[in-house]
């Protein structure tokens, strides 16, 4: 039986406990993200940016990669802060340290706004709704997520642990059931967007690919999870040695995971 709601608040600070680790073990965003960005939505040199909710920079890194002129970061937690400066020295990136709803920015600076997997910590309408006043007119707003599975393929480790996770607490990210529901519901993303009443253009993609890891790997990953940095220690540990123990065993040290890539834009009209 799945656990209580992470409570949004509660879920933004537990990101933060092991910053070194959650910068290593989340994989990257595909490299497609960004060349979509660049053909879309004026990804480049010489546009301003901000970003929500950047954690530790996976997706600041290549959004400074792209010769962006200038990019303000907003992330609630300042151990995560902290990490993104250090991983992220680049004059270009202003690093605020506050909550989205909270933050003030001026209106209409803003060629390009973004989120990487973190925009389902927000109440989604009036975020948007900020968002799309901080873009100048025709600017565009982009958000992403990588879904840890994938409804069209079979996921056996899934399979495998399901058991044994199943009273974790569930996320805005993950409300009812593995499947990651929030990301993929592109109605409901796109019906937010839309009612807002300040994007056009608004459009989406599916991006299918694997993330192999070995034993050690799963271990670390499943360590950055919401729902794992909120238990008692003794009770995370059992749950990762078990998970790491079952990838070692019965998968002979291989896991390959289906992920999806949830990635939706829109322009400020």
């Amino acid at each position: 039986m799945p656990g209580a709601a992470l409570e949004r608040i509660e879920g933004r600070r537990a990101f933060g406990a092991d910053p070194a680790n959650y910068d290593t073990a989340r994989p990257p965003y595909p490299a497609r993200v960004f060349e979509i960005l660049r053909e879309r939505c004026g990804l480049g040199p010489g546009i301003d940016a901000f970003e929500v909710g950047p954690g530790t920079g996976l997706a600041t890194r290549p959004l400074l990669g792209a010769g962006i002129r200038s990019l303000v970061a907003i992330e609630p937690d300042e151990r995560l802060a902290a990490k993104l400066r250090e991983r992220s020295p680049d004059s270009r990136l202003s690093v605020l340290v506050a909550p989205f709803e909270e933050a003030t920015l001026p209106a209409e600076a803003f060629d390009l706004g973004c989120s990487a997997t973190a925009f389902h910590w927000l109440e989604q309408r009036p975020a948007l709704a900020k968002a799309a006043g901080l873009l100048r007119p025709g600017g565009w707003w982009a958000m992403w997520w990588n879904v840890f599975g994938d409804a069209e393929r079979p996921d056996p480790f899934h399979d495998a642990t399901a058991a044994l996770l199943s009273g974790l607490s569930q996320t805005p990210s993950q409300p009812q059931n593995w499947r990651h529901p929030f990301a993929l519901d592109s109605e409901a993303r796109i019906a937010d967007l839309e009612g807002t009443g300040a994007f056009a253009e608004i459009g989406h993609d599916i991006l299918r690919w694997s993330l192999v890891l070995d034993p050690a790997a799963v271990r670390a990953l499943y360590a950055t999870f919401s729902q794992f940095s909120v238990l008692a220690a003794g009770e995370r540990e059992r749950l990762l040695d078990a998970l790491e123990a079952i990838a070692a065993t019965e998968f002979g040290g291989r896991v390959e995971r289906n992920m999806s890539t949830a990635l939706y834009w829109a322009r400020r009209g």
